[in-house]
């Protein structure tokens, strides 16, 4: 079978704009995001939102009749690793999270009422949404057993429940709301989202939760992680989105794509660490030579560049086979590279701050917070244990025990079959 993952010279060229708009106009800008309010990096970000739009790359995850360009995952996937050089890239181009991973939903499962209300004005970026699934209470590997309750009475769905980890809520217009609606049902079919206005009565923004990112986080800040009680908060049978007990399943077209790009992402942040131990390495002196003539620098270099490499191969991979046989096929292949890009973006950071010294741990260069940015890899979209887990039972699948409980590789038993096979040329031999 052969892969493709080539794009066209147009799209090439446009590639090349986004590198140029980040290292020219929003890695500067991203350095003064602790001098800055949001409306202050609103008004910053306003008109490169524009030149995007005039490139045709805002909103691109979208089809064409919601704003977007209806580039598939590979062109997606290329975008973000370009994006994720930066935090601020991903708002300046319409594809931030959460906002991104809500407007597909509501592009998708979304009613025309929805879509004129919310999906219409996301788009344009005049209003923002979070996604709040995440509960303290509850294991967050296994959103079956989510608590937050959605009861209906009349009209109306009343929701009461707690919830953590809702990014930028403390900021949103609009919560996408995860709540069991029938907890006799399977499982899977179990919960519902819901769309709640901010502003709903009931809807109480406790924090913005600190975190090894941000461990003081100012409240109402563009990125921040918000800790939510819904207290008897009533909303019209309209606020259903995509019908009541279809959550995990519309979740799991939000999370399919959304994770290529996270691992894009991630790569494109692990390049930035790989370009400073790669620079460290030409300049800095200790014990008799440069560090680029130190083998374990020479090491560090060789492993990251061998590891990025095959991790931009298998996300390009899945991406492939998500735009040419569907995100069912891609499973196995998304799963893979949430944990091992999420390893190796880890890994390169880590040896770039060590290559750095006292530099990479002081808070003059990015790498100690892009360190603490990359632990929460692990854990978001799904830990690294359930991914492994996914994919160790679908490589399974392919295995069968041996009927008579001997190995197939048992060479006694091999021998004894090949001494029938080819009797007589042992019998010619002796």
């Amino acid at each position: 079978m052969s892969w493709d993952f080539s794009t066209e010279p147009e799209f090439e060229a446009k590639l090349a704009w986004m590198r140029d708009v980040v290292r020219t106009e929003l890695l500067p800008l991203e350095s003064l995001l602790d001098e800055l309010d949001m409306d202050a990096i609103d008004r910053a970000l306003a008109p490169l939102k524009a030149q995007v739009k005039e490139q045709g790359l805002w909103a691109a995850h979208l089809e064409p009749e919601h704003g977007g360009q209806g580039y598939g995952q590979v062109k997606l996937g290329l975008m973000h690793e370009i994006l994720g050089t930066c935090t601020l890239a991903p708002a300046a181009f319409g594809c931030a999270a959460p906002d991104s991973g809500n407007s597909e939903i509501l592009a998708l499962v979304g009613t025309p009422e929805q879509k004129k209300r919310w999906l219409e004005p996301l788009l344009a970026g005049e209003i923002r949404s979070a996604f709040s699934m995440t509960e303290p209470d509850s294991a967050g590997s296994d959103p079956t057993l989510l608590v937050t309750r959605a009861v209906q009475d009349g009209d109306e769905w009343v929701i009461n429940g707690h919830k953590w980890y809702s990014s930028n809520a403390s900021v949103a217009d609009f919560l996408i709301v995860m709540a069991v609606t029938d907890p006799d049902a399977v499982s899977h079919a179990r919960a519902t989202m819901f769309i709640v206005p901010a502003d709903t009565l009931g809807v109480r923004i406790l924090r913005d939760v600190g975190s090894m990112d941000d461990p003081s986080a100012r409240f109402g800040r563009y990125g921040n992680h918000a800790e939510i009680r819904y207290e008897d908060v009533r909303v019209p049978a309209d606020a259903v989105l995509g019908g009541v007990g279809h959550a995990f399943v519309i979740a799991q077209h939000r999370l399919g794509p959304g994770r290529i790009h996270h691992a894009m992402r991630w790569l494109g942040q692990a390049q930035r660490a790989f370009d400073m131990m790669c620079e460290r390495a030409t300049y800095r002196y200790a014990h008799g030579s440069l560090l680029a003539e130190k083998q374990t620098i020479q090491n560090w270099i060789a492993d990251s560049a061998a590891e990025m490499q095959a991790a931009r191969l298998m996300t390009l991979h899945a991406a492939w086979v998500m735009d040419t046989q569907g995100a069912s096929a891609a499973r196995t292949d998304i799963a893979m590279i949430k944990y091992f890009g999420a390893k190796v973006l880890h890994d390169v950071i880590d040896r770039s701050l060590q290559a750095h010294g006292s530099l990479g741990y002081s808070s003059d260069l990015p790498l100690e917070a892009m360190y603490r940015w990359a632990r929460a890899a692990r854990i978001y979209d799904g830990p690294d244990e359930v991914h492994r887990q996914s994919v160790a039972r679908q490589v399974l699948k392919r295995y069968e025990a041996p009927r008579d409980g001997v190995p197939s590789e048992h060479v006694p038993t091999r021998r004894a079959v090949a001494h029938e096979m080819y009797a007589h040329l042992l019998a010619t031999d002796s």
